[in-house]
Parts: structure tokens; sequence; C-alpha cells
């Protein structure tokens, strides 16, 4: 008679739940194959190259302050991704478990170390290794080097798990999915910043962060990495203090994540609880909104619009996106010295991206707005609410921008022209916006992260880029007078005119676009249902 097998660990058991999980993601498709084989090469590319910078810099006199500063820069990662990428590994959801006859301190240790499998943690692992061998001086340092890697890792991902559980019913409600529209927000900010860092360290030095990496030697996970430094320079008791800030950080996740999850086996889900009174508060905000829009169709559209824009996922990401970039290339060009009060235009140039495929954001509910649309008329009252819901968010952020964008130049003489030149794009934008939407309609996906429907790809190239083109020709006049002024002897004098002409110009090419679209849009009307409503 056989002895009875014992049942297998925990831990092996959620590694190879993780491996099973990542395995059967492939399997779905060969694009998702192949976008994951390209992404992981470009990630493991972009680390073998930082490894190789970070040995590069062995010796050098401020290295210590740059590893340091780069490993604050990764628990900050790793403390935000949950937040902004809660569907990017479907492990991060302990909820999935909580049905499953488990006690939570077991149930840390192996998702703990199911944590350790991925690109994420491997390209950690490589930046804290290349930290590791540019300041490990001595036995006793490399020693230590070692401790210290390990315990940024785990700090990490331990950082990483305990966010995400103690924000998980968040996360996986509707509104705390729309949390990610901020990640192109953060990705826009943290491009220019880091082009901004990058700027003035090429030019001063790394000696610059020395303050800053003076204090972040001290907060976890940076400290790990400072007590090898520590440990070069002799400074053994500062060493074992840095490393017991690190440990202690480990042991202080591990408990509130351990607590969160304890949380979330024996509570019931209370996110749908009290729903009436938020609805109620809600039902107040959308009467008082009515009440400062046109009455009739217009402002039914308008409202309508706004809402969108405040609820719809796809829809708030691109309006997110936008503002960020619309403020950030003017702004970060300015402070950097090089920039130009015309970088204001931004504002109005990506904002005015917004007036494309307007029909593509009702998805299959479009139909419902082509019920309503029997004439040309009805198609033009329908455009025009649109744009006019867009310009109640347009013009004032265009013109915040560019007075801004004003002020950090000291360029007071050019904010007349700068700013009629935005209204004159925006204008233009508008208008090819509301003829491409009509012409060229594509479907946006509800799902996923894809702003555009199977095989309509050429469709949004198209009315984007073709848009954007056409907006660009259109506004070849306020641009040429421009010129002209400047070139002109005592035309300087004169450039005040260019405020009230551009918006005066803006406004008159956006009413005859919308009036050349309406035709189009009422005609056309089961084309365009058929378009947008492949997704």
């Amino acid at each position: 008679m056989s002895e009875p097998t014992s049942p297998p660990g925990l831990v092996p058991t959620v590694v190879r739940l993780k491996l099973s999980l990542l395995r059967n993601g492939l399997r779905q498709s060969g694009g998702r194959r192949a976008a994951y084989v390209a992404s992981a090469l470009v990630t493991l590319l972009f680390a073998a190259l930082q490894l190789l910078g970070l040995i590069a810099l062995r010796g050098h006199d401020h290295a210590e302050s740059l590893v340091v500063l780069l490993a604050a820069v990764l628990g900050l990662g790793w403390a935000v991704m949950p937040l902004f990428f809660p569907s990017g590994d479907e492990t991060l959801d302990p909820t999935r478990l909580v049905m499953l006859p488990l006690r939570p301190r077991p149930l840390v240790r192996a998702l703990l170390a199911a944590s350790l499998v991925g690109i994420g943690p491997l390209f950690t692992l490589l930046m804290l290794v290349g930290s590791v061998v540019s300041v490990a001086h001595g036995a006793a340092a490399w020693a230590v080097g070692v401790l210290a890697v390990a315990l940024g890792l785990l700090v990490c991902v331990a950082l990483a798990r305990a966010v995400a559980a103690a924000n998980i019913r968040l996360l996986t409600s509707r509104k705390g999915r729309d949390l990610a529209v901020l990640s192109g927000l953060v990705i826009a900010i943290g491009a220019q910043v880091v082009n901004f860092g990058a700027q003035r360290l090429g030019t001063s030095g790394l000696g610059q962060l020395d303050p800053a990496a003076d204090v972040l030697r001290w907060l976890p996970p940076a400290s790990a990495i400072g007590a090898v430094d520590s440990v070069s320079e002799g400074a053994y008791g500062v060493a074992a203090a840095q490393i017991a800030v690190s440990a202690g950080a480990l042991v202080l996740l591990v408990r509130v994540w351990t607590r969160s999850l304890t949380r979330l086996m024996i509570s019931p889900d209370g996110s749908t609880l009290q729903a009436a009174e938020p609805a109620a508060r809600e039902r107040r905000s959308s009467a008082g909104l009515g009440r400062l829009l046109p009455g009739g169709r217009t402002g039914t559209v308008m409202e309508r619009g706004l809402r969108y824009i405040w609820r719809d996922p796809k829809t708030k990401a691109a309006w997110v996106t936008s503002l960020a970039i619309g403020l950030i290339v003017p702004v970060f060009n300015a402070l950097q010295g090089t920039g130009s009060i015309y970088f204001a235009c931004f504002a109005a140039g990506m904002l005015g991206i917004q007036m494309y495929n307007q029909f593509g954001q009702d998805t299959s509910a479009f139909w419902m707005v082509a019920m309503t649309i029997s004439s040309r008329r009805d198609a033009y009252v329908e455009l025009r609410a649109r744009a006019l819901a867009l310009l109640l968010i347009t013009l004032p952020y265009a013109t915040l921008v560019t007075v801004l964008t004003t002020a950090m130049l000291g360029d007071w003489s050019k904010l007349p022209e700068a700013l009629g030149l935005s209204l004159a794009l925006l204008g233009a934008m508008l208008a090819t916006g509301a003829w491409t939407s009509a012409r060229f309609p594509y479907s946006i996906p509800q799902e996923g992260y894809k702003n555009v429907a199977p095989g309509q790809a050429g469709l949004a190239w198209i009315a984007i880029f073709g848009g954007m083109v056409s907006a660009a020709l259109l506004c070849a006049p306020v641009i040429a007078v421009t010129i002209w002024l400047h070139v002109t002897e005592g035309g300087d004098s004169w450039t005040w005119l260019l405020l009230p002409g551009g918006a005066v110009y803006g406004a008159a090419i956006t009413l005859l676009g919308l009036r050349l679209a309406a035709p189009r849009t009422a005609t056309r009307l089961p084309e365009i249902l058929t378009a947008v409503s492949k997704g």
C-alpha cells in the first residue's frame, strides 16, 4: 500500500498559477504574443543598456547620488503602478482568492513569491544590481550589496501589493478604473520632467543630485542602496541604520498587506451600498448644470457631451492627455529658456483634436441620436451644440495657457497675436473636425486600450492627420498676416489687431465648417451608424 503524497505547498502552487495566467493570456492571439514579446525585448534591452551605464559610472564622484535617486524612482513606480494599471496583473486582485480556504499569512508569502515573476521584477533587479556595482568597494560592501538588492526588490513588490490590496475595492469599480486615465497625464508630465532634468544635468553635472540624495538615502528602498555606499565609505553604523530602515519598511508593508487581505476575506463588498444618495447628488448637480446651458436641443446635446467628458473612460483619457500636453509643451519649453510664445498654440491644437470623430464616441448609442436628425437643420444644431460644449473648456483653457506662457517669457507685447493665432487654429480645427466626423467616422472600442476598432485604422489616420493638415492650411491667412506685420516697417504697432481678427476668423471658419458638414451628416446617417457601431 503506497503512502499518501503530501499536497504541494502554497508558494509553488501560486507561482505556477501566475505562470499559467501569463501563458494562457499569450495563447489568446498571435498579436498579443507578438506585442508581449516585443515589449519584453525592448524592456530588457533598455534595462541592459541602463545596467551598462550604471557599471560605467563606477568610480564617479557622484555615482551614489544617482543610484540612490534611481532606487527611489523605482519604488515610486511600483507604488503607483496598481493605481494606474489595475488590470496589468490579474494576481494583483486578491478578491479572486477570497473564496478559497486560505489563511492570510501563507497567502501573503505565496503572492509575494509570485510577484517576483515577470518583466517588471526582472527590470527592477537589473537596475538594483547595476546600482550596487556602481557604489560597492570592498568585500563588506559587496556582501551588503547582495542583501540590499534583495531588500530593495522585496520592498518594491510588497509596496505594490500593499497599495493594490488597500485599494482593490476602488480599483475594481467603474470609477476606480477611471484612475487609469491619469496614466496619460503622469507619463506626459514624467517625460517632460525627465527631459528637463537630463538637460540640467548635462549642463551642471551630477552634483546637483546630492541634496536630494542626502534625503532619499534614508527612505526605503533607496536606503538599502545608500547602505552599500556607506559601507564603502567605512560608515558601518550608518549602513546598519539604513539597512534597518529598509527591513523595517518591508515588515511594515507586509503587515499592512496582511491586514488588508484579512479584511477583504472577512468583509462583505459594500461597493454598491448607499448608492441612492450619490445618485441624488448627481441628479441635483445635473439640474444645476442644465440651468446654465441654453434650452432646447442645444443645451441637451451640450450636457450630453460634457457628461461624456466626465464619465466615459476613453473620452476622459483623451481629454486628460490633451490638457496635459497642451500645458506641458509651452510651459516646460519656457522653463528651459528655449520656448516661444507661439508654443501656446499647442493648447488650442490639442483640444481641437477632440472635435474629430464626434459620433464615434457615441458608439452603438448613436442610433438614438440618428433618430432625432431628420433634416439638415437638425444636423447643424447637433454639430453646433457639440462644438459649443468643447468651447466651454477650450476657450478659457487656451487663453489661460497663452497668458501663462506669456508671463513666463515676459513678452507681453506678443500676447494679442499669440492668442489670436490660437483662436484661429481652434476655429479651423472645429470646422475640419465637424466635417471629418461626418466623412470619416470610426468606432472606439469600449473595452481594452485600443482607440480604434480593427480594420478602421486607415479611417482614423485620414480623419485626424488629414484634418490637422487642413486646419493648418485654413490658418494660413492669419499666419501670413502675422508674418507680414512683423516684416513690414511699423507693422509691430498693429499686431494687437490679430487678437480680434483671429477671433472673428476662427468663429467664421467654425460656422462655415458646421454649415458644410451638416448636409453630409444628414445624408450619411446610415453609413455613420454602421461605422461607429463596429466596436
